[in-house]
């Protein structure tokens, strides 16, 4: 008996919004997603406040975040929804 099933595993990887350090230890990843990092996070990028007229600049802190998902894929040699063989 041949497998015909070869799920590919896919990590997906993504990064939370830019907030004041302090702030982002509340931060909590999209649901099915797990938090790859700890406390307020990695400080490398800026968030942006708007004052009357000017919008100021400020460095900020993200989380990133990550999750394991199944891509199903049919072995070589095997194709269509049900993985059939020759």
């Amino acid at each position: 008996q041949m497998k015909k099933q070869c799920d590919q595993k896919l990590l997906i990887r993504m990064k939370t919004e830019c907030v004041p350090c302090p702030l982002n230890l509340e931060t909590q990843c999209p649901a099915g997603y797990t938090k790859i990092t700890n406390g307020t996070g990695i400080p490398d990028c800026r968030y942006y406040l708007e004052i009357k007229t000017h919008t100021l600049s400020f460095p900020g802190c993200r989380h990133h975040c990550m999750k394991e998902f199944e891509q199903p894929e049919c072995c070589q040699g095997h194709w269509g929804p049900d993985c059939m063989g020759k």
